[in-house]
């Protein structure tokens, strides 16, 4: 099973170069299925660009999730800091092997309705990678 998560062009783009190698969320999917995030780019972009791979999920503090994941953060202390502001609990998903598409996708083309998660949308992909074009809701 994959997931959807929207992020934001500038932290897209760092994932996909490597410099970023932890994706930070607030709260996380639930499924334990889940190996693979589908990464659609918000706006201005607002296309699907690739996925990677999810080696593992740390729950950390705020602060000993920066201490483990500041190097390959991709973003400021500053920030990590307001993102996690008043939280207890904190996550990341550790950043694995990363497959960018040779074209980006429309996800309107893809999932009826489609309009970006605030957080995550659990995807499928019954042909099994790389056959993305065939991703639709998860039943």
């Amino acid at each position: 099973m994959k997931v959807l998560l929207s992020i934001k062009p500038e932290f897209a783009e760092k994932i996909f170069e490597g410099t970023k190698r932890f994706e930070f969320r607030k709260s996380i999917y639930r499924s334990k299925d889940v190996r693979t995030v589908v990464v659609y780019v918000t706006q201005p972009v607002g296309q699907i660009i690739g996925e990677f791979d999810v080696e593992e999920i740390l729950c950390e503090t705020p602060d000993e999730l920066w201490a483990l994941t500041s190097d390959f953060s991709g973003i400021s202390k500053h920030f990590f800091d307001e993102y996690f502001s008043g939280r207890t609990r904190s996550f990341a998903l550790a950043v694995g092997d990363v497959r960018r598409y040779d074209r980006p996708l429309d996800p309107s083309d893809l999932i009826e309705n489609f309009t970006p998660p605030q957080s995550y949308m659990y995807v499928n992909d019954e042909l099994g990678r790389p056959s993305t074009g065939q991703l639709s809701l998860a039943v």
